[in-house]
């Protein structure tokens, strides 16, 4: 939206964005690459199922990683779709608007039903044998982290973008 939107604010939030969808997209991949083992992938929400009674750390980075790709406040997934809707209502895109708030809510919808799952008592059969070395284990606490000061305390990395595009502008 803010690509089409164009504007001001069209720069500094795509690359807002980018920055914090590529920590979010890192730490949902790589938790979920744990569970993947060589014979199956786990790929239905019931297999997360109970996750945090084996694994409290794991789910509760699952959990942030998920909220923040919901777009759910104090995580760098709510600020990125902020000024993303900001750079679209600046540029009247009220149909890119609407459209990106009925995803986003179906997207809720499909994230809060892993999360939900992983805090279910779980099915004995179905405990995944995760074993985090501790460089994954320090990687994932990161990019946690990571999505959770950008969603609370933006204000270094977007002047660090406004800096870069006003260089890149002048």
């Amino acid at each position: 939206m803010a690509f089409v939107a164009g504007g001001r604010l069209a720069a500094e939030a795509v690359t807002f964005y980018l920055v914090a969808y590529f920590i979010t997209t890192l730490g949902a991949f790589g938790i979920i690459s744990l569970f993947a083992n060589g014979i199956e992938e786990r790929v239905s929400v019931d297999d997360y199922r109970g996750l945090f009674w084996s694994h409290p750390g794991l789910s509760a980075a699952f959990t942030a990683v998920l909220l923040s790709l919901a777009g759910i406040p104090l995580t760098s997934g709510f600020i990125g779709k902020y000024f993303v809707v900001a750079a679209g209502v600046s540029e009247a895109q009220w149909a890119l608007v609407i459209i990106l708030v009925i995803n986003s809510a179906i997207g809720l919808f499909y994230y809060l039903r892993i999360v939900v799952s992983m805090f279910l008592q779980p099915v004995a059969a179905q405990q995944p044998d995760v074993r985090l070395p501790m460089g994954g284990s320090v990687v994932l606490f990161v990019l946690t982290l990571a999505l959770i000061w950008l969603g609370v305390y933006p204000t270094p990395v977007l002047n660090l973008i406004r800096s870069a595009v006003m260089a890149i502008g002048s």
